[in-house]
């Protein structure tokens, strides 16, 4: 089955009209985007929007041959004339099947948000699923047969819907997830490459023509990642954004509970209301464990609290004791940490601050903390396939 994406944009494309924000602004050329409407081996039309024949006509495959045209989504923008031989546009009703003349089978997938989504099965087998602009599939209970050959979503807008069809069994390794339904809202240039990548997803530009079941470079989602920067840079939210695709995550605070402190808590309360409900918290220091046995993602947040606590462990803050073995101690109990994370099979996303490019510490136990954090930043990222630095909310990469 072939599909080409006419456009890949939100319905009121991008760059929006009119619009001064910088992600429109820089939306040019290939970065720019029609609504998003696909057609499937010139017989399909999914989404008629303004503009469909010329695209269709530029990526070399006009509409003469269409024999259906479907709604996703209602349209709010001004009205799209038909043009001249193609058949009416309707919606097909949730759970009904259509079978066209081409051979292909069309189901209507329920939504959790106004809309339909179809999935459509070729002559030859081959299957795509196409969801509308922020809206996931409704009631997915049951693990389905098989994974898709190709999703195309609102990545970007409804990661949970990619998480839902995961935990489903509709997305598999070898499924590729195209982003459609592309915003101002989406991340400009570069960045939103990254960001799908941590989710196993792609974008293309419009005109883009894909064989589904086609041998192709899967998306690689990095194994380990660490996410560094200093305070409030937003490093915990972008290492969040990294797993948000994946229907169940072990979030391991390494902080624990504070009891008395108010401000400690408002923390982790926002903490906990960012996070998707599926995912669980444990409160532990044992870093080791968990990477060395098999499981979910792994949120780790973050290694600084976790090396306060090692350091609290062999009394690293007083001199005599550190100089009598505390040290070795730490050293061993780090290493030991760097072992395990070299050699886990989960996905790992790792939260640190950096305490280096600030206020040389007044004491010496202060100065020991920030040497040991940087030993052990740099030991960790070692072993890591992605290293990013925050600043201002922005993720720089420093590796992979």
């Amino acid at each position: 089955m072939e599909l080409t994406l006419l456009g890949t944009g939100a319905p009121d494309g991008l760059p929006r009209p009119e619009c001064p924000c910088a992600a429109c602004a820089v939306a040019r050329g290939a970065r720019a985007r029609a609504s998003t409407a696909l057609l499937v081996d010139d017989a399909l039309l999914l989404d008629l929007t303004p503009g469909a024949v010329f695209a269709a006509a530029r990526a070399g495959h006009p509409l003469t041959g269409v024999r259906q045209v479907l709604l996703t989504h209602p349209h709010d923008g001004p009205a799209v004339e038909l043009p001249a031989g193609l058949p009416p546009a309707g919606r097909v009703p949730d759970g009904r099947v259509l079978t066209l003349i081409s051979g292909h089978r069309v189901r209507a997938v329920p939504m959790d948000a106004p809309g339909t989504g179809y999935e459509v099965t070729g002559p030859e087998g081959s299957r795509l699923l196409y969801l509308p602009p922020g809206a996931a599939p409704a009631g997915l209970t049951d693990r389905v047969a098989e994974p898709y050959d190709l999703v195309a979503c609102d990545v970007v807008g409804r990661p949970d819907a990619v998480a839902r069809l995961r935990a489903a069994g509709a997305i598999g390794p070898a499924t590729e997830i195209v982003a459609v339904h592309l915003g101002h809202d989406a991340p400009p240039g570069a960045e939103l490459d990254r960001r799908l990548a941590a989710a196993g997803a792609r974008a293309v530009p419009d005109g883009t023509t894909l064989v589904l079941g086609e041998y192709g470079a899967a998306v690689g989602v990095p194994r380990r990642t660490l996410v560094t920067g200093g305070a409030r840079s937003g490093k915990s939210v972008e290492a969040e954004r990294r797993l948000e695709t994946f229907p169940e995550v072990v979030y391991v605070a390494t902080g624990g509970g504070r009891e008395g402190d108010a401000e400690w808590a408002a923390r982790i309360g926002l903490h906990r209301e960012r996070r998707p409900a599926a995912w669980r918290t444990e409160e532990t220091c044992e870093l080791a464990e968990l990477l060395e046995s098999d499981g979910p993602p792994l949120l780790i947040d973050c290694l600084s609290l976790w090396l306060t606590d090692a350091m609290d462990r062999v009394d690293a803050w007083d001199d005599a004791a550190w100089a009598g073995g505390g040290e070795g101690a730490l050293r061993e109990r780090t290493a030991e940490l760097v072992a395990a994370v070299r050699t886990t099979r989960r996905t790992v996303v790792a939260v640190t601050n950096e305490t280096g490019s600030g206020v040389v510490p007044a004491t010496a136990a202060g100065r020991r903390f920030r040497d040991e954090l940087g030993r052990l930043n740099a030991a960790f990222a070692d072993e890591c396939e992605q290293v990013l630095l925050v600043v201002a909310g922005q993720a720089l990469v420093l590796r992979g």
